[in-house]
C-alpha cells in the first residue's frame, strides 16, 4: 500500500510517501528540490553512479514513521545536499527547510 501525506513544516507544504512492503516500510518526504528518506536510501549510489543528476537527498536510519523521519538526525547526505548546507546530524525537518 502506498500513502501520500501532505505535511506542514513552518508554513510550507511538503509531501510524505509511505510504502508498506512485506516486513518493512519505506519512508520519504520530498520538496521540489530534494528529499529525505529512511535507511533504504543508497547515498553512495547517488553520489557515485548518479552524480551527474546532482540529487539533493539525506538518509536517516532507525526510523519507523514519518514523524520519526522528520525528527531524526540524518546519518548521511549526498554531495549536492552538502552544497545546500545539509549535513549529517541535521534533523530531517531542518534539512527539508533548506530544500525549499
Amino acid at each position: 500500500m502506498v500513502t501520500l501525506i501532505p505535511i506542514q513544516i513552518e508554513g510550507h507544504t511538503v509531501m510524505a510517501v509511505e510504502v508498506k512492503l512485506p516486513k518493512t516500510t519505506l519512508l520519504a518526504v520530498y520538496t521540489q528540490r530534494g528529499y529525505i528518506m529512511c535507511g533504504a536510501l543508497d547515498v553512495q549510489l547517488l553520489n557515485e553512479k548518479l552524480a551527474d543528476r546532482q540529487i539533493i537527498a539525506g538518509r536517516a536510519v532507525g526510523v519507523r514513521t514519518i514523524d520519526d523521519l522528520l525528527e531524526a538526525p540524518l546519518e548521511s547526505v549526498t554531495v549536492e545536499a552538502e552544497r545546500w548546507g545539509i549535513h549529517a546530524g541535521l534533523k530531517g525537518k531542518d534539512a527539508l527547510m533548506r530544500m525549499l
